[in-house]
Parts: C-alpha cells; structure tokens; sequence
C-alpha cells in the first residue's frame, strides 16, 4: 500500500497508507464512535459530503457483504481508519473492506492515528480536508468541497415508487433515506411510497396515503428552507413521523430555529430519556445540528426526549396534531433497537386516526 495523507484546513496533517481507489477527494471530517457496522455507516446517505473517521480502530474483519447496505452505494467522501483489516472472515462476506471502496471509487487511509484526527474534529464545528498523495500541493482556495445545498437531491429519488403490501400506506418523503427506514415500514405490513424530497403537498395528496414520514439525509437543514411551507402543509393533513433531517426539517417549518453542534452525535451508544415516563434507551445517530431548545417555546411541540449526556433535544410531539419526531435512529441499523417502539406509535396514529399528545414535560 502506496502512502497518503489528510490535510485539514486548519493546517494539521496526518500520514495514512491508502485503502480503496487511490483518487484525491474532500470534505467534512466527522467521526463515529460505533464498533460495528462500518458498511452501513458509509452507505448512509447522512454521510454524504463527508469524511467519515472510524474512532473504533478494527476496521475490515468481517469483511462486506450484500446485504448490510443502507443505499445503493457508499454515500461518503472518504474514510479513516486506526487499522484495516485485509484478512476478513465472516460467512456472508463476498469480499473485503478496502475492495469493496475502490470497487466504487471511495478513497481511504488507514494506519491514521485516529485519536488525534477526532481530538482535532471535538475542538471546532466544521473541519474540512483533503485526502491527498502530495499534501504540499494542496491549495483550499482551489479546492471544490461539496456544495450543501446540492447534497439532499444528489440522494433523493428523482421519480415515485410504490411497494404494494397492506395497510396503511406510507409516504416516504426522501431526503436520502436509509433503507433499514423503509424496511421497517414493509416489515410492519405498510404499502410504501418512496417520494422526492421537493413533492409538493397535493402531489402526496394524489397518492392518497394514510400517514407520510420524514426521512434522514445529509447537510444543513436551512438548506431546505424552501420546503418548509409545503412541509407544514403536508403535516397538517396526516399523522406524520420525523427522523433526523426529518425532524429538524418539521420543527424548522414550524417556526423553530437549528444550530450547528461542535461535533455532532454519531455512534450507536447514545442514551436519550423518554419524558413520559422517565425511561433512558441506548439509540443510533447520526447527525451534525440540532433544534434549539428555547426556539420550541413558540412552536406547538413540546419535547419528547432528551439526550442524557447534553440535554439537547432528541424528539418531539405536536400538542394536537399526530405528529412526532425524533433525532435519532428507532430502525437501529447499525445499533440498539431500543426505540423500535417509535414505529409501532406511528403505525397506531395511522390507523386509529391519531393518539393524544403526551403530557407536558420540561427540559
């Protein structure tokens, strides 16, 4: 394995052998703090413009599969690691973890010292890179980095599909979702519609579903904000869920307000607290902003759950509309499947035309 390095903007610079296609690229440096799941985490399209940092340093050793994919293909930028393992071994494996990134030209370096790169990540909101060969060449004037505002509809459908299975009948708005979301929706016996992100509300409409969810995808949620009339309108007229983007994007339609975090939730071990009923559950994320707290006072929603390690919100309710939302990930692919119960509410609302808001609880 040739040399390669990663060049922060910031000036730091990191020395790694190349795995994967050995082709120059760029983006944010994020990391997650999973250790499993490593194909699902780069196949979900959450990551997209993004360099994706494995803290936990076996990498490889069981190898890639056909079957642990989140999208049709890898969604990062690039990858780190601490150690990639060649020698993989695992009954499902159809090839390794460095063939299967240059069989579809993602770039990585392993050998990293993974502890500094995420040390540096923790100390700023936003760190750009480049993984290079020739780091004295790098110019961040010239380097083109994904354009954000271009990230939801690289992942998103460009044209409707439908999946015939019982009832009720679900519209997946798609803002780059991950398949383990629609899945879980088959899984619970719904016909599925998968929609592009910018469907207008009468063309839900037409399509005559009895409830729509929110989907996860990469980049900042103002980058949407074009969307957020026909979002609250679509709310307004079904039982609606959120995940991730789709939760922000829902707050953000009704007023709320979002904020770049330092360095984001990513892993499968972050523990959140159910107000209802004071319950804490282990779930998965992955995400880089989150609705602020105060900017929920002039909403109609009222917080659901709350992460456990910095309060921020992690879920909430509509105080009269069947409407919920969540930050995180209840499908649980990769991590706990401690929240699954979020589906099983949804599916209700759909079909007993909607639950009671639960009682108020305070941050």
């Amino acid at each position: 394995m040739s040399t390669g390095y990663i060049v922060f903007e910031t000036g730091e610079i990191f020395e790694g052998e190349w795995i994967g296609a050995e082709v120059e690229t760029s983006g944010e440096v994020v990391f997650n703090t999973g250790m499993t799941g490593y194909q699902e985490m780069i196949t979900d399209p959450s990551y997209k413009g993004q360099i994706l940092t494995y803290s936990y340093p076996l990498i490889g050793n069981y190898g890639a599969n056909g079957i642990d994919n989140e999208s049709g293909s890898p969604s990062v930028q690039g990858v780190l690691t601490g150690e990639s393992c060649l020698d993989y071994c695992h009954f499902e494996a159809v090839g390794g973890f460095s063939d299967y990134l240059q069989q579809h030209g993602v770039p990585g370096l392993t050998g990293v010292d993974t502890r500094a790169v995420v040390k540096a990540v923790r100390s700023r909101p936003t760190v750009r890179a480049v993984i290079t060969k020739n780091p004295d060449t790098v110019s961040f004037e010239e380097t083109e980095f994904p354009d954000g505002e271009s990230l939801v509809p690289s992942v998103s459908v460009s044209e409707p599909h439908h999946t015939s299975g019982g009832s009720p009948h679900v519209v997946l708005m798609d803002y780059g979702h991950k398949h383990s979301i629609y899945h879980a929706l088959i899984d619970a016996g719904c016909s599925v519609t998968v929609m592009p992100y910018n469907s207008s509300a009468e063309a839900v409409r037409g399509v005559n579903p009895d409830g729509v969810l929110f989907s996860n995808g990469p980049g900042d949620p103002m980058d949407l904000e074009e969307q957020f009339e026909n979002i609250r309108s679509i709310t307004k007229d079904y039982p609606s869920l959120g995940i991730c983007l789709g939760h922000q994007l829902i707050a953000l339609a009704y007023g709320a307000s979002s904020e770049k975090m330092l360095f984001g939730h990513r892993g499968s071990n972050h523990p959140v607290k159910y107000l209802p009923d004071g319950s804490v559950h282990m779930t998965s994320q992955n995400h880089g902003y989150v609705i602020s707290e105060n900017s929920l006072d002039s909403t109609p929603f009222q917080p659901t759950f709350i992460n456990v390690n910095d309060k921020s919100v992690e879920g909430m309710k509509h105080k009269e509309l069947p409407v919920e939302t969540v930050q995180f990930h209840p499908e649980a692919h990769p991590g706990p499947s401690d929240t699954h119960f979020i589906f099983q509410s949804f599916i209700e609302a759909l079909t007993t035309g909607g639950r009671k808001p639960c009682t108020t609880a305070s941050l």
